[in-house]
């Protein structure tokens, strides 16, 4: 049995209330120990197993916290909008009308140039931290464009979501709900086995609520799980649709009413915040402290995408949710580690507990404050994944 001990961590975000005060679980002056891609224990380090053998890593007093968990990206696409993005900073507002360039650079792509894309883009959030990422369709719009890239996506993350319903494409403009139609019918047959979550954009611009729920309806009906993206750019129906339909994640929540809040805190949908499109949409951000306070599950993701959010930057989404929304530090570590893995429905990711999948970050800093506290410096040290040292 392969195994490493990473010793001499200053403090040690397990995320397992048992191992440590607090949700974060925090361990000073730790060890931790992974074999065959797990973690096999953790703990401090005047009682780390004499019989602890294989490679051992000296952290050097430095912090070790989970890997991010990224449950939402939009990685499969070609082009940029920058000139979007430099119009938008002069004060013109955001809308989601954009998405139609993407979709024709990413039709016009190579599958051999969409591949690099993602895998440029996936390398990036891990140097960063990120161990596991989301990958989202949404920019191809056609039956061939979509298949092909959750195929793409599928080579690089198992978390693959399904957004044919991203938004209406030219040809349909005149006919929506024929477009939901293929969406619900071709799309879905050819899409669904390379998928796990089927997605909508429910939002003025985009889908209406009927249209949002017939595209869940077919997902759900396909053994896909049901996922949101709910009151972006205005109050709309999308977060009680997410709850009506159990997705496990209602994405944005930017616009929430007091009913919306308490219908998410009265169930297993995760609200997944994504500051970053605030901060590059110059659109007002959501209340965290609100949603929290309420008893709302909270997950804070990277929303990487070529128009409105395009970072992969975990540590930076962390900054803007402590200075942005109303966030602690601890609570904005916890929901972009054990938050995105609820978010993703997964128990063994977001932790650093016995039994979890061995993904870990060491900090060039001797606590997890720093992600917040320093904003914008190249903060990680190094990153495990699968027990593997990576980065």
């Amino acid at each position: 049995m392969s195994s490493t001990l990473i010793d001499n961590i200053g403090a040690l975000v397990t995320n397992d209330p048992a191992l440590g005060p607090g949700p974060l679980g925090v361990i000073e002056d730790a060890g931790l120990i992974f074999a065959d891609g797990a973690v096999v224990w953790a703990g401090p380090r005047s009682a780390i197993p004499q019989a602890a053998a294989g490679e051992r890593f000296d952290a050097g007093g430095r912090a070790v916290i989970p890997g991010f968990v990224d449950s939402h990206a939009h990685l499969v696409f070609a082009g940029d909008r920058a000139a979007e993005f430099a119009a938008r900073m002069a004060g013109r507002r955001y809308s989601a009308g954009g998405i139609a360039g993407t979709v024709a650079a990413t039709r016009a792509a190579t599958t051999a140039q969409l591949e690099a894309n993602v895998a440029r883009l996936v390398g990036e959030a891990l140097r960063s931290g990120t161990t596991t990422i989301e990958c989202k369709s949404g920019y191809g719009l056609t039956v061939e464009d979509e298949r092909r890239g959750l195929e793409i996506a599928a080579r690089h993350t198992s978390e693959v979501t399904f957004l044919g319903a991203h938004v209406v494409p030219a040809e349909f403009r005149d006919s929506p709900d024929q477009y939901v139609r293929l969406v619900c019918a071709e799309m879905l047959d050819a899409c669904a086995p390379h998928a796990r979550w089927i997605d909508v954009f429910c939002e003025r611009g985009a889908f209406d609520a009927e249209q949002s729920a017939e595209v869940l309806r077919a997902g759900l009906a396909r053994g896909l799980g049901a996922r949101v993206h709910a009151n972006q750019l205005a109050h709309g129906p999308g977060v009680q649709l997410a709850v009506e339909f159990g997705a496990a994640s209602a994405d944005h929540v930017s616009h929430c009413s007091d009913g919306d809040i308490a219908a998410l805190a009265g169930s297993d949908t995760v609200a997944t915040l994504l500051p970053a499109a605030e901060f590059s949409t110059r659109a007002p951000y959501p209340d965290a402290r609100r949603l929290l306070d309420a008893g709302v599950t909270v997950a804070l993701a990277a929303d990487c995408n070529p128009g409105s959010s395009y970072t992969t930057n975990i540590p930076f989404c962390i900054a803007l949710a402590v200075r942005e929304m109303g966030m602690t530090p601890d609570e904005a570590l916890w929901s972009a580690t054990m938050g995105g893995a609820r978010a993703l429905r997964r128990s063994d990711i977001g932790r650093l507990s016995v039994g979890a999948r061995a993904d870990a970050v060491l900090l060039a800093a001797p606590s997890h404050l720093h992600l917040a506290y320093r904003p914008g410096v190249a903060i990680v040290d190094g990153v495990w994944q699968r027990g593997l040292r990576v980065c």
